[in-house]
């Protein structure tokens, strides 16, 4: 056993350091007025860009290897668009009294959201998964979402957002379908270099969802909305996504083994299934709900997606740590 001189403490997550950071500046130096334009502006620029690198590095064979996978993607749309939504009405429902509303609509609405396209990927290479099956279910949940997501929206909490509009649909698709289609179209030309560098993909994924909290936070600054949250609420919502990812990643692990699939495949299930991705959630989220209440929405998809990393980097080294088969080699 370590001795206290020895033990080392765990290493703090740079990017939740860089999250708190941006929620600070936000705090102290919101965008008002003609900056809040800007920022704006920001926010659809780095998503349209971050998209644009995503459909660039997606190979088109990933995408029929993926697709061929059927009953994989299956399981991983109905963990994504099916028993998440479901655990988000019954959490909504269990919190309505406890906790402010747009926290409560916040809740709903990240368990409506796509996967994660990065981190899935990322944990799935880490866990020595089905990388291709992960690529290709991570991206296809996020092209579905763009549509699935604001309709869900309207269907469960139509309330919060006022309904979804054409207009708000056809924004959606600007910012995430369309740069994913050019990124594909200029897959030939730049996919190559954007493979050779993965890091500046991670880099523009990181640095986007820097860019989308600072404008949400920065609104809901302006419009006096955390005056509405507690501590008591914070640490209510922080268990209660705990509690909805324990219930997911269980579901899915159990899923995967009762259908018969390699422990290959189940890493992909669990990894892909299992996440809610900032970089699509916010954004939606600002076009989808009032611009006063968009911060205060966004927190638990800002806590959730902390957590999931958290949990799914512990997970993913358990798995990697699982001896060499056959398969993997």
């Amino acid at each position: 056993m370590d001795s206290p001189t020895t033990r080392r403490w765990p290493r703090v997550d740079r990017y939740l350091l860089l999250l708190i950071a941006t929620v600070a500046i936000a705090a102290l130096l919101p965008a008002r007025g003609v900056f809040a334009g800007i920022a704006d502006g920001a926010v659809t620029v780095a998503v349209a860009v971050l998209f644009l690198l995503y459909g660039a590095r997606l190979a088109p064979e990933a995408i029929w290897a993926g697709l061929t996978h059927w009953r994989l993607q299956a399981l991983v749309f109905a963990s994504t668009f099916v028993l998440f939504p479901l655990i988000g009405i019954a959490v909504a429902a269990a919190t309505r009294s406890v906790l402010p509303a747009p926290a409560v609509t916040g809740l709903l609405f990240l368990t409506l959201l796509p996967s994660t396209v990065q981190s899935s990927i990322a944990f799935t290479s880490i866990a020595r998964g089905n990388v291709p099956a992960a690529l290709c279910s991570a991206s296809l949940s996020n092209l579905i979402g763009t549509l699935l997501t604001p309709l869900l929206v309207a269907r469960l909490m139509p309330a919060a957002s006022g309904g979804v509009s054409l207009a708000a649909l056809e924004e959606i698709a600007v910012q995430i379908l369309l740069p994913f289609v050019v990124g594909q179209a200029l897959r030939p030309l730049i996919g190559g270099w954007l493979m050779r560098h993965p890091r500046l993909t991670a880099t523009v994924d990181r640095g986007s969802v820097l860019v989308v909290v600072y404008a949400a936070f920065s609104a809901g600054m302006v419009a006096g909305i955390w005056t509405q949250v507690s501590l008591l609420d914070l640490l209510l919502i922080v268990a209660v996504a705990c509690v909805m990812l324990a219930i997911v990643i269980g579901a899915t692990r159990f899923a995967s083994r009762a259908l018969g699939f390699t422990t290959e495949d189940e890493i992909a299930i669990v990894f892909c299934g299992s996440k809610k991705s900032m970089a699509s959630g916010i954004p939606m989220a600002a076009i989808l709900f009032p611009a006063a209440s968009v911060g205060l929405i966004v927190l638990p998809l800002m806590l959730f997606h902390q957590i999931q990393l958290f949990v799914c980097a512990v997970l993913a080294r358990r798995y990697a740590e699982r001896p060499v088969t056959v398969t993997d080699s």
